[in-house]
């Protein structure tokens, strides 16, 4: 099983699958894996910079 948090309010989850939606708050396609970079990310620390 995988924790995943809501990058919109906090909230965390424990499933083996994404889930599509939060149940805190109904924000759509923002649990992100604990543990792992927000995709998009240029360094991988989930910060918005660009790696060098």
């Amino acid at each position: 099983m995988a924790t995943f948090q809501c990058d919109k309010c906090g909230a965390t989850k424990e499933t083996r699958c994404q889930p599509k939606k939060c149940d805190a708050c109904g924000a759509s396609a923002c649990m992100i894996k604990q543990g792992e970079a927000k995709k998009g990310s240029g360094c991988g620390c989930g910060c918005k910079s660009k790696k060098k």
